[in-house]
């Protein structure tokens, strides 16, 4: 025993110690950004209101999310301290009520604020990061692709580190500080994915609402009725635009992938946990998600740092490809090494192969799913050329055609998602450890540590995008020469891919990471004493539940797609009055009060995004409750609502991610000259179809990536409180 408490003890610290290593590097990329050249004062005036707009938005809207998490973290004490029966494990550890509500609610509450910091320290970077990438491709493609790439690489690094840091602390406080058995620490740090996901959900509707109603009211009165071109600085709406993509695209999907990262470590850890119970493993094995995680952190930073272009005309994309293949090779290895090293078991000598080849299906299924995305996306190919094409008839045909293209979208992601968590499982089965261990399960849980595996670098190569965007907007606002224009141009297109990209991933990820948690509630509930082996859809009243999950996911959906449509209507009348109060905008004698239309959009959108988020959180726990005391098998009722939920979310993630991702390339490929290029009644049509498909691709759809994974983690916290009557 005293041996395990030396292994723990020294990956504990390895992985704290890679936590570190990684934030210093984190720093180091943005010392390195921070001192590159700043350009012109104009550039620099433009930048400085972006920044402005960015830091105040993210302040208002954090301070929204206080009074929510404290109200909430209330709740959850009041719930554990004094609803909520001990369990067996619980009782035999001298465990009281109010000292597991006090842990728990601490961990939300630490959960809550790494979310919002990480996300916050992103978008610090980015919206310093724009300037210099812009004042780089005066002189080099390749300094303003590295700069725009590590200044997201700051989001990347620090989301995951951060992840790793909270949930490693939070562990060895709890068995070294309170001597808290190992098998029981995973279920008490639930609170901290809770607490992750509850800010990423405001944080990812609010800046998706935001972001979507400034580009809305920017696009259909400057490009369609004024005929002025995007990012022309007489729209008065247009710096609200550059904001918006700081704080949706940074902020927001920066707190969507750390809370990714910090539920599934803690989904992970559970389902170890029947490995030590029924397996006849050590303890020491409920850290290897966060050793495995760590390899993947380190991987991703070699991967990032090997990103340049080799000449001026090479095609960024393949450079950044060329990271990402790094980074998935080395995180595959590091795989590999963790599984060796901490799954070897002499009773099941295989197992820990298997579970390695686990790891390297994760991350085959996060290439496969960023290759599908970038089929439906990317305008060298048939969806998106469909679209535009289907532009030379009007708006009808191109919504039609697009909606089309997001259906079938739907298809080849859920083929690759069954085949990883087919595999995954079998895998796990075929371990030789004893099926009440649960194998299968863990075979998935460790498939979805691959996919995640990568995190850090695909963030930041989602980060890149806006900075890449807010670059082009500050060369063409300050009336920077047409061949510096091209240059971010270029940059800029790659950045919408990689955008695409990174919502087609983190759905993927999500879909496993859901599933994961699934199978945790599961567990959790058993823990419980409550015998949850499968869900009985011919119940009544489970039916009813799986209904429910379902319509959640449609009603969330129509709620923020609705408050887009409410925002933008707000910036498109004040768009419109400046233009009539003030002719000289248009004519370029007069400035526009662009600092009047950023406030609009944050008011506007921090109203919208309280009853979605309230609709998110409160639902599974009413109905939860209700079902418990009034039918008696409430456990059984939420596992139906989270499995419809989860599947329903999947699908519709899916559809609104890649449609509204093509309608926007639709437009561009039309912009590039084809089909009648700018201005034609192509390029009309084709602005309708990228206003229909904003809110579905930045709002609507990023934010049930955080939907299903907010209601799997607080079902998993709050399960106790469902559990009562037979099953």
């Amino acid at each position: 025993m005293e041996m395990n408490e030396i292994g723990a003890t020294v990956w504990l610290a390895a992985v704290i110690g890679v936590s570190l290593l990684s934030l210093v590097a984190a720093i180091f990329f943005a010392r390195w950004v921070l001192a590159k050249d700043t350009g012109t004062d104009a550039m620099r005036a433009i930048s400085d209101a972006i920044k402005e707009g960015a830091e105040a938005f993210l302040s208002r809207q954090f301070k929204t999310i206080g009074i929510y998490s404290v109200a909430l973290a209330v709740l959850i004490f009041v719930m554990y301290a004094f609803v909520r029966e001990l369990d067996h494990e619980e009782t035999l550890q001298h465990l009281t009520k109010v000292g597991l509500a006090a842990s728990t609610v601490i961990s939300f509450i630490l959960g809550a604020v790494c979310s919002g910091v990480a996300g916050y320290v992103g978008m610090w970077v980015s919206i310093r990061s724009n300037i210099r990438t812009a004042s780089a491709a005066r002189t080099s493609l390749n300094d303003a692709l590295q700069i725009a790439l590590r200044g997201g690489a700051v989001s990347g690094i620090f989301v995951v580190a951060m992840s790793l840091l909270g949930v490693g602390g939070l562990y060895m406080v709890l068995t070294t500080v309170m001597h808290i058995s190992e098998t029981q620490v995973p279920f008490m740090i639930a609170g901290y994915g809770f607490g992750a996901s509850f800010v990423a959900l405001f944080a990812q509707l609010g800046g998706g609402i935001y972001t979507k109603a400034a580009d809305v009211g920017a696009d259909l009165v400057g490009k369609v009725e004024a005929g002025i071109p995007e990012d022309d600085p007489r729209n008065p709406a247009v710096i609200a635009d550059l904001v918006g993509d700081n704080v949706g695209d940074c902020a927001g999907r920066g707190a969507d992938l750390f809370e990714s990262t910090a539920a599934e470590n803690i989904g992970a850890m559970i389902l170890a946990v029947s490995l030590v119970r029924y397996g006849g493993y050590s303890p020491v094995v409920v850290l290897f998600p966060l050793v495995a995680r760590a390899f993947g952190l380190i991987a991703s930073i070699i991967g990032i740092w090997v990103v340049r272009v080799k000449d001026e005309n090479e095609d960024p994309m393949e450079s950044l490809n060329r990271g990402f293949y790094w980074s998935a090779v080395l995180a595959t290895l590091g795989f590999a090494a963790a599984s060796y090293l901490m799954l070897r078991n002499p009773r099941y000598p295989n197992a820990w192969f298997d579970f390695a080849i686990c790891g390297l299906i994760g991350i085959l299924v996060s290439v496969a799913f960023l290759k599908i995305t970038q089929y439906y996306t990317e305008y060298r190919y048939r969806p998106v050329r469909e679209i535009a094409e289907a532009s030379l008839t009007g708006p009808a045909t191109n919504i039609i055609t697009g909606v089309a293209v997001g259906f079938e979208c739907v298809a080849l992601p859920v083929l690759v998602i069954a085949a990883g968590i087919l595999a995954a499982y079998q895998l796990g089965e075929e371990s030789g450890l004893p099926l009440n261990a649960a194998p299968g399960l863990f075979g998935i849980a460790v498939a979805t540590m691959g996919m995640l595996g990568t995190a850090a670098y695909i963030l930041a190569m989602d980060t890149f995008g806006p900075i890449t965007d807010n670059a082009g907007g500050i060369v063409e606002m300050s009336q920077q020469p047409e061949e510096i224009r091209r240059k971010t141009d270029r940059l800029d297109a790659v950045g919408n891919t990689t955008k695409a990209l990174t919502k087609g991933y983190a759905i993927g990820s999500a879909a496993l990471a859901a599933f994961l948690l699934f199978s945790a509630y599961m567990e959790e509930v058993r823990n419980y004493g409550f015998p949850l082996r499968s869900v009985d859809l011919a119940k009544p009243g489970v039916f009813v539940g799986a209904l429910l999950g379902g319509m959640l996911v449609y009603l969330f959906s129509a709620l923020a797609i609705r408050a887009v449509g409410k925002a933008a209507y707000f910036v498109i009348n004040d768009v419109r009055q400046q233009f009539k109060e003030h002719p000289g905008i248009l004519q370029g004698t007069e400035k526009p009060d662009y600092a009047r239309t950023v406030d609009i959009v944050t008011a506007g959108s921090l109203k919208m995004m309280v009853l979605p988020g309230v609709l998110a959180v409160g639902m599974p726990i009413v109905v939860g409750v209700v079902f418990r005391f009034a039918f008696h098998n409430g456990a059984e009722v939420v596992a139906a609502f989270l499995m419809s939920a989860t599947i329903s979310g999947i699908l519709m993630a899916l559809f609104l991610n890649n449609s509204g991702g093509a309608w926007d390339n639709a437009k561009k490929f039309i912009e590039m000259g084809n089909f009648g290029g700018k201005r034609s009644e192509a390029h009309k049509a084709a602005v309708v179809g990228d206003t229909v498909g904003d809110p579905f691709k930045d709002t609507a759809g990023p934010s049930i990536h955080v939907l299903i994974k907010l209601l799997a983690t607080v079902t998993l916290v709050l399960s106790p409180l469902f559990v009562g009557g037979g099953h």
